[in-house]
């Protein structure tokens, strides 16, 4: 029997990126309606639901709302332990009271974003629901963009630990046995949190973001606890793998790792409480944008294209150095790659 099927090609074309097409926040569906209010928020929701799971850096921040027609400007604020009240009080005297010290950290919000467009031709012909597979790809890129935001502001900070005693980076990655994460280097920050009075940064654990070839290292030793041993009577974190001795371990690919004399040497942050903040996705945070098919006007006369995009106001900054330590090491999968 002869095939009477036809060979369809496809136009790469009709993803192309095109900077004519309007981005305002005007939105509407590809069908011509607009958006109301309900969907509108049910997909904002929706793509903040799904960017979550990869804003790992961001769970064990201070958090603070987008100012609405606040400026450019945020403000956290950095507390100082109270000084010990150690004079003897006097039977019938009112002693002077102490003051809080307390100083701001003031942090300049910026905005993030990006778009993808559409045909009507591919919107018309695809077989597959290509608005909710786009923005579950949005959502992602959205989520590993903003948790970048965090994860660069707090592996900048000063407090840092070099795994095996090297004395520097250049010295961590230049030398010639493989440096890798322990137990004991894991141990050392957390008593360095503990001497600078750190509190645990969630239920009474210290918390440590890590990356999966520096996991692969830790997670050998006999000390160390699946946290499907444990998931059942505490509520585990986002990319929670189990832990050791007070200390919860987060895993995460987007866990820095700076290249040194061509060598991979790997961050993994110990943290502990109000270390350091971050905006909010939630309230403004991060919106889905949606532009209906001729939403641009003459630069789309016959209505041939849409855009899905999101867009995310964000900051982050370090508040107390002395409560997280950054530790840097090397793996066993590194060693082998260089």
């Amino acid at each position: 029997m002869r095939n009477e099927f036809k060979k369809v090609k496809l136009n790469l074309r009709h993803f192309d990126g095109n900077l004519n097409v309007q981005t305002t926040t005007t939105s509407g569906g590809f069908t011509g309606n607009s958006l109301t209010t309900e969907m509108k928020t049910f997909y904002d929701k929706n793509l903040i639901r799904m960017a979550k799971p990869n804003l790992v850096h961001d769970q064990f921040a201070q958090t603070r709302n987008i100012p609405k027609n606040g400026g450019k400007m945020i403000e956290f604020r950095k507390f100082y332990s109270l000084s010990k009240a150690l004079n003897p009080l006097t039977e019938g005297v009112t002693p002077d009271g102490n003051k809080l010290n307390v100083t701001a950290i003031t942090s300049e919000i910026h905005q993030y974003g990006d778009y993808i467009t559409l045909s009507d031709l591919l919107e018309l012909s695809a077989i597959d629901p290509v608005q909710t597979e786009a923005q579950e790809l949005l959502a992602e890129q959205a989520g590993r963009t903003l948790d970048s935001i965090t994860r660069d502001v707090i592996t900048a900070g000063t407090n840092v630990q070099y795994v095996g005693g090297a004395s520097s980076r250049v010295n961590l990655a230049a030398a010639s046995s493989n440096y890798k994460l322990t137990v004991e280097e894991v141990q050392k920050a957390i008593r360095t949190l503990k001497a600078q009075n750190a509190k645990p940064a969630k239920d009474g654990y210290f918390v440590a973001i890590i990356h999966p070839d520096v996991s692969y290292d830790l997670t050998r030793d006999p000390e160390w606890v699946e946290a499907s041993k444990y998931a059942g009577s505490e509520q585990l974190f986002s990319g929670e793998i189990g832990k050791i001795r007070g200390c919860r371990f987060v895993e995460t690919t987007e866990a820095k790792i700076v290249k040194e004399t061509g060598k991979s040497v790997y961050c993994t942050m110990v943290i502990g409480a109000n270390a350091y903040g971050t905006t909010k996705i939630e309230g403004g945070g991060l919106e889905y944008i949606v532009t209906q098919l001729g939403s641009g006007g003459s630069a789309d006369p016959l209505k041939q294209r849409a855009t899905m995009g999101w867009k995310a106001t964000k900051t982050a900054e370090r508040l107390v150095e002395q409560y997280m330590v950054r530790i840097e090491s090397k793996s066993t999968f590194a060693s082998e790659a260089n």
